[in-house]
């Protein structure tokens, strides 16, 4: 008995994740899921996903359901089995899982926005797109390098750029906190009479 209980124990977590293909939802499952009272993200519909062979996969919607204390498989499948959804599996990462949903650590993959994703229960989203120390190097260092190659002058112009084509990496950190520095290498760049070459960083008069 104490065997079997330590099992269960270790098949025991608070986050869960699944998939749902709408041709298969039940019936009214976004419903279901935002009366659940507990923590749930649904992806925005991944329908540009494709094979390795280069067929497009089946249109689909990834789902997280987040607790606040440890379910089991049996609990969760009472929620999936509901919405008629994939069986559950252990959710190893909950905020690679979220950051999955969009692809964003996946260039090479279908981009989806973050904003399409929709949130249930008080899912905190938010925190699960803040940008590490590394994240934000990496990101100016884009933006600098954008700046240059394409000789960007008006931060007006940059956050345009940004808005529509960069808005859940490089839009919040020009508005939250790297704003300074990238409108200071815009100016610098406004009044230079040297450029520096992309590939080499070499200055050249």
């Amino acid at each position: 008995m104490a065997k079997a209980q330590r099992k269960d124990e270790q098949n025991r977590t608070m986050n869960w994740t699944c998939v749902q293909y709408p041709e298969s939802a039940a019936e009214g499952w976004r419903e279901i899921l935002s009366e659940l009272q507990v923590k749930v993200a649904v992806s925005p519909l991944h329908d540009k996903d494709v094979n390795p062979d280069g067929t497009v996969k089946k249109a689909h919607h990834h789902i997280v359901i987040s607790f606040d204390g440890n379910k089991s498989y049996e609990q969760v499948c009472e929620i999936t089995e509901a919405i008629k959804a994939t069986i559950p599996q252990r959710c190893k990462s909950l905020k690679g899982t979220v950051r999955y949903m969009t692809h964003m650590d996946n260039p090479e993959k279908a981009q989806y926005s973050k904003s399409e994703i929709t949130a249930y229960g008080g899912f905190d989203l938010d925190s699960m797109f803040t940008p590490t120390e590394t994240d934000r190097l990496v990101h100016v260092e884009e933006m600098i390098d954008f700046i240059i190659q394409n000789d960007v002058v008006e931060l007006i112009d940059m956050l345009t750029y940004a808005k529509y084509h960069k808005h859940d990496t490089w839009f919040p950190l020009l508005v939250n906190s790297c704003g300074y520095i990238i409108g200071q290498a815009i100016k610098s760049q406004r009044h230079k009479k040297t450029r520096v070459d992309s590939e080499t960083g070499e200055i050249i008069g």
